[in-house]
């Protein structure tokens, strides 16, 4: 289990390092979770290696948001001043993804024939 999540934070470890080398706008740890899919792509028994460590890991992920609640504590007096505008983003985005990927979905299977029966 240590390895496999030694695994996961040395993706994001090189993930990090080709974003601050390269200057890329793309977050490490994208990058890193990049690199992980192409290593489990290239080498499928890989994941099932660390299939249990990554289940529990992702049963305990909400774990990793009381850094972000606190960060949005921290700057409490901040996010008041700019709390509707910042509220309408994070609606109206969230919104729009999920319109997007909706669409998209329908696109896609409209492409590849299969019938759709939704109501849209």
């Amino acid at each position: 289990m240590i390895l496999h999540f030694g695994l996961f934070l040395g993706f994001q470890l090189v993930g990090e390092a080709i974003a601050r080398v390269f200057t890329l706008r793309l977050p490490g740890p994208v990058i890193g979770m990049i690199l992980l899919a192409v290593l489990l792509l290239a080498r499928p028994k890989i994941g099932t290696a660390i299939e249990k460590t990554a289940t529990g890991f992702l049963s305990h992920l909400s774990l990793l948001y009381v850094p972000a609640g606190v960060g949005i504590v921290q700057y409490l007096d901040q996010v008041s001043e700019i709390g509707l505008p910042l509220a309408a983003a994070l609606v109206g985005s969230t919104v729009l993804a999920i319109a997007s990927g909706a669409l998209t979905f329908k696109y896609i299977n409209r492409l590849l024939g299969v019938a759709d029966e939704t109501p849209l």
